[in-house]
């Protein structure tokens, strides 16, 4: 190009710019600078349409069909069938179907209640309704076997508010009943709260206080005495629940009382209302707190000494015999340390005793042969006696012997002789 035409052109393109410009066109360096540069500085290079790479697709791979449908019936059948099964033995526990045959009975009482709402009728009026606790409930069927699955029975026991429906008292139940038989067996209507009046005499033992129960139908004497030699009595910390399997563990604690008692009850709720009332009486009597804190012997020799005390005494005299046990076993005397109390005796016989059964008969109870107090109480104690074993009269007496209905008390073996003969002649007398 000569310099003739390249200044045409020049002359050319500032006018065309002055014409755009007027026009209100961009120009063209304008547009230059808004297209989009490369990374490297320079103008991208626009390709012709049509000719931009098309990126390749990766083929997915597919699932064989087959497997995948084998694989969904597997997964269906198998929920199917754990569902079938469990659904088939919640059916069979809450319809009673296919189970084994079983009787046993609960004790539905003021321990079962969880709280005592207040609701208003249509009347107007306000009535308390008492709830159960139903998880307990639920807990002693299962114990019993007569439900499977005690959270199931909790669940119906919520939809059908079963815990408002129940009431106290003694009820059997059994394995034929569904679980809404259960709950109306639980009911006054559905089984007799039936309940007998008891009087524990002081200074019974507990074979007689079992005696007394079982004649009266608390219970069969077979499970009153496996639950008094065996059951363990959590809640008490003065029975010996280590060394199961006699009926003595419970000798001394069960308080004698007037009781309410349910028919059929089960044994350890019979047994639990005496020692409680021990526990409350004796055990934390803030009256007895101070005599059993100053005392040089235990609970269980307290008791023990209140026992002898109790089937030794003419009902007048319980101080002076405290007095005599406690001269033998702390000072010793002429009997040295030998209780030689016949109650003991008669305890470990099981029966009246004879003239030689006080060498013959080999006995811890055998205080004849024996230094010191049984092994156990021998009899269950009223509170006047364990009164007067922890505060016995202050006496220098040793010796006692029942002459007619009353107890003559003597310091010497040889004045205790005396009043023995006197004692034998009067019998003789009275005899004729």
């Amino acid at each position: 190009m000569n310099q003739d035409d390249r200044y045409k052109t020049t002359s050319w393109d500032s006018s065309e710019v002055a014409r755009q410009a007027e026009r209100g066109e961009p120009s063209r360096s304008a547009e230059a600078d808004r297209r989009p540069r490369s990374a490297g500085g320079g103008q991208e290079r626009s390709q012709p349409a049509g000719t931009a790479k098309k990126k390749k697709k990766r083929k997915k791979k597919r699932t064989n069909p087959l497997l995948a449908i084998l694989l969904w019936v597997v997964i269906v059948a198998s929920s199917s069938a754990i569902c079938a099964g469990v659904g088939w033995m919640l059916a069979n526990d809450f319809a009673a179907l296919n189970k084994p045959s079983r009787e046993d009975t609960i004790q539905i009482t003021e321990d079962y209640i969880a709280e005592v709402s207040r609701e208003r009728q249509e009347d107007g009026s306000i009535k308390e309704v008492t709830h159960y606790n139903m998880e307990r409930v639920a807990g002693e069927l299962k114990e019993k076997g007569i439900i499977e699955y005690d959270w199931f029975f909790r669940l119906f026991c919520k939809f059908y508010h079963a815990d408002t429906k129940l009431t106290q008292g003694t009820f059997t139940l059994n394995t034929d009943m569904d679980y809404m038989a259960l709950i109306r067996g639980m009911r006054t209507t559905g089984g007799k709260a039936e309940t007998v009046t008891l009087t524990i005499p002081e200074g019974y033992t507990v074979s007689q206080i079992i005696d007394l129960l079982a004649e009266n139908k608390v219970a069969t004497v077979e499970k009153l005495t496996d639950t008094a030699a065996n059951y363990v009595f959590e809640k008490y910390s003065f029975v010996d629940n280590e060394n199961l399997g006699d009926i003595s563990r419970l000798e001394g604690y069960l308080f004698p009382d007037t009781y309410n008692f349910y028919v059929g009850a089960r044994p350890e709720l019979a047994f639990g209302s005496m020692l409680s009332n021990f526990q409350n009486k004796v055990y934390t009597n803030e009256d007895l707190a101070d005599l059993f804190a100053e005392s040089d012997y235990s609970i269980r020799e307290i008791i023990t000494m209140a026992s002898l005390i109790e089937r030794e005494t003419d009902g007048s005299d319980r101080r002076s015999i405290s007095s005599v046990i406690h001269n033998r076993l702390e000072k010793g005397g002429e009997a040295g340390h030998l209780l030689q109390i016949d109650a003991a005796l008669v305890y470990a016989a099981g029966r009246p005793i004879t003239q030689e059964d006080y060498t013959g008969l080999d006995s811890p109870y055998n205080l004849y042969q024996h230094a010191g107090l049984p092994p156990t109480p021998i009899a269950n104690p009223g509170l006047a006696s364990i009164q007067a074993a922890l505060n016995p009269a202050d006496t220098n007496y040793y010796y006692y012997v029942l002459v007619g209905e009353k107890h003559v008390f003597s310091e010497t073996l040889a004045e205790h002789n005396r009043n023995v003969a006197a004692a034998a002649a009067a019998a003789a007398q009275a005899g004729e």
